[in-house]
């Protein structure tokens, strides 16, 4: 499902990337984590197409991102389903408004559409919000409509930048057990966080630690092991 092999990445003189490599099959969930600035933003928007690949090769669901064809993106889109951190709502239009968006871009039926956004509405508890309007919401219920606008098209890969960064621990790890539940049923997960918590309730995941731009380690995430030197009395978040 992805395939990328010595993928280096710079904005002017500084390197967000450095010659990152990492697989991960189909049906399968990665953890990136890593401090702030060690590239893993980056590499999710590379892997999204919205940074050009210049230098190394990625495939992403079948796509050569390399020298991939603007025209082309729209194609990559619908295979790969991405949760910014600036959420990215329409705050003029309400919650079940922006979940329904990817579907009527797509050409679903209205009969389908209300189905699944119903659907996806009750999983993340948003039901009784949605004829709001997104402006009336809390920065964490706009994350969840974020969510709910990524998954409501059954994406072959999600990828999600810090997806529970505004909500608290209960309702992020509602949230991973709806991440979990989509991965049962074989959407490829890349998911970005400094959360232990996150990690760890998905053991049987794996988790690629990035720092300056540059893999430091590689372990499954259950096995919480610091590659950062932190004292331990500070608990690290890496």
């Amino acid at each position: 499902m992805v395939d990328v092999r010595r993928v280096s990445h710079n904005f002017g003189t500084h390197w967000a990337l450095k010659d990152v490599s990492l697989s991960l099959e189909k049906g399968g969930f990665l953890f990136l984590t890593g401090p702030s600035g060690a590239g893993k933003t980056t590499l999710l928007r590379l892997l999204y197409g919205s940074l050009p690949l210049t230098r190394g090769a990625a495939e992403v669901a079948g796509f050569q991102l390399k020298g991939l064809k603007k025209t082309r993106l729209p194609q990559l889109r619908r295979q790969v389903s991405v949760v910014f951190q600036d959420f990215r709502v329409l705050p003029d239009r309400t919650v079940a408004e922006n979940v329904a968006l990817p579907l009527e871009v797509r050409g679903e039926k209205r009969r389908t559409i209300d189905r699944r956004v119903n659907a996806v509405l009750r999983s993340l508890n948003l039901s009784s919000k949605s004829r709001c309007l997104c402006a009336e919401l809390s920065g964490g219920e706009q994350q969840r409509v974020a969510i709910a606008r990524s998954i409501v098209v059954n994406p072959k890969l999600l990828l999600a930048d810090e997806p529970t960064g505004n909500l608290d621990l209960d309702l992020a790890m509602h949230l991973m057990d709806v991440f979990k539940q989509f991965h049962t049923f074989g959407t490829t997960i890349i998911l970005a966080t400094h959360n232990r918590e996150i990690v760890r309730s998905v053991p049987h995941a794996r988790r690629l630690e990035l720092a300056d731009g540059q893999v430091v380690g590689e372990a499954q995430a259950g096995e919480w092991g610091p590659v950062c030197d932190i004292a331990p009395q500070e608990d690290p978040v890496c």
